[in-house]
């Protein structure tokens, strides 16, 4: 799942490079967030994107710490179809807006 919403984040969106919308650990400068956090509109998977979207549209340089993800063994995951349907409004938004 998470590899089709990138691919298709990537696709839709101007990204700046960044190789994981949906997750990942992430570090931003607080002037950037104090610039860019009043303009976000999106929740929950689709926050991520905007932040990265808008940042990278400021001119912001945006780097990467890369974190392994292990899979899961036990549980469920938390993704169901409110989320997914939240995610593809919130990337058609961006997409449209941006």
């Amino acid at each position: 799942t998470s590899c089709g919403a990138n691919w298709l984040a990537h696709f839709l969106l101007s990204t700046g490079g960044a190789s994981d919308l949906t997750g990942s650990f992430r570090l931003y400068e607080r002037r950037a967030l104090e610039s860019i956090l009043p303009l976000v509109e999106s929740k929950g998977y689709a926050f991520q994107m905007e932040i990265l979207v808008r940042a990278h549209k400021a001119g912001m340089r945006i780097g990467e710490v890369p974190i392994t993800f292990v899979d899961r063994i036990y549980g469920e995951s938390k993704l169901g179809a409110n989320e997914i349907f939240m995610y593809l409004k919130g990337l058609l938004q961006l997409f449209f807006t941006t």
